[in-house]
């Protein structure tokens, strides 16, 4: 794809969402990083619904740590892998309080040094709590990125160091959530829905779908 039709691209999720927002419910950004570890494998709503009783009673990384394992598990139980996210939230919670005075750091190392967290957490993080003009590439913007042609790449670090040089700069900080909103709701895994696709003639993928 050549920076005309990437900027066009862009120009477009712009003039129809100028700030987009994601579906995860916080207030904080400890609130964001919790919400986004457990969101690793699960949908936002399954997150949202725990998160919206577990907040009312922990919502700071002193609180999660007196809810214990037993008592932070009976609030995501339902989201997957939910003892694993569980330890980790608890674990990461301590690391707050011991190294950050409990507050949620800014730095991508610092970030990526709490258990649960990997760069796309981070990248998350930093993007949405502390307006960074970063891009997490997930499984919406890897499958976007190769199957349009606007940055393809063969793992998403690749994807994310093409979108960060190819995407035009003023569109950075929010091109994170363009992507995964249009791959949620437009450009789906099994069956893209190219009629109703804004970006649909500046797309190279192929084999785009018709209208039945």
């Amino acid at each position: 794809m050549n920076p005309a039709k990437r900027r066009k691209l862009f120009e477009r999720f712009h003039a129809a969402n100028p700030v987009p927002r994601g579906e995860l419910e916080y207030r904080t950004p400890f609130e964001l990083l919790i919400a986004v570890i457990l969101s690793a494998q699960a949908t936002d709503k399954s997150v949202n619904l725990a998160t919206r009783s577990l907040y009312r009673i922990a919502s700071t990384p002193e609180q999660m740590l007196a809810l214990g394992m037993d008592g932070l598990v009976s609030h995501i139980k339902h989201i997957g892998l939910y003892r694993s996210k569980a330890k980790n939230i608890l674990a990461t919670c301590a690391l707050l309080l011991e190294q950050h005075a409990g507050a949620v750091p800014r730095e991508r190392a610092a970030l990526e040094l709490l258990p649960g967290v990997g760069r796309k957490t981070a990248n998350v993080v930093l993007n949405i709590a502390f307006g960074e003009a970063t891009i997490a590439v997930d499984t919406h913007i890897f499958r976007i990125a190769n199957r349009s042609g606007i940055a393809p790449g063969r793992n998403p670090l690749e994807v994310e160091q093409r979108l960060l040089k190819f995407v035009p700069s003023e569109f950075h900080l929010h091109a994170h959530h363009w992507l995964i909103l249009h791959g949620r709701y437009v450009c789906k895994a099994r069956k893209p829905e190219c009629p109703q696709c804004m970006i649909a003639d500046l797309c190279e993928f192929k084999t785009k779908t018709r209208a039945d």
